[in-house]
C-alpha cells in the first residue's frame, strides 16, 4: 500500500455519498491491514453501490482506487459471496 494517496471521488457527491464512499474505502484498507468482518463491509459495501449504482462505474473506481493506493477492491467485495467467511483479508 502506498503512504500517501487520494480517493477517487467525484465533485458532484453530497457531503453524506462522499462519507458513505470514503468509509467503504477505509474497509478495503482495513481489509488489508489485518481484517474486516463481513458484516461491516458488507453494509459499507451497500452503501457504496447505492451512491455509484452503475456497475462500470464502480469499476472504474475500483480501478482508480487501486491504482491510487495499490490495493484491489474486486477480491476483497468478491469474498463477500462465500457465506463461511466472517473477516475479509487481503
Amino acid at each position: 500500500m502506498k503512504d500517501n494517496f487520494s480517493y477517487p471521488i467525484e465533485e458532484f457527491w453530497s457531503v453524506d455519498e462522499l462519507t458513505q464512499v470514503i468509509d467503504f474505502y477505509s474497509k478495503i484498507e482495513k481489509a488489508y491491514d489485518g481484517g474486516v468482518s463481513v458484516k461491516i463491509l458488507s453494509a459499507s459495501y451497500d452503501n457504496f453501490k447505492k451512491v455509484v449504482p452503475n456497475k462500470s462505474e464502480q469499476k472504474r473506481l475500483f480501478r482508480e482506487f487501486e491504482k491510487n493506493s495499490g490495493l484491489a477492491s474486486f477480491p476483497i467485495v468478491k469474498q463477500l459471496r462465500d457465506p463461511k467467511t466472517k473477516v475479509i483479508r487481503g
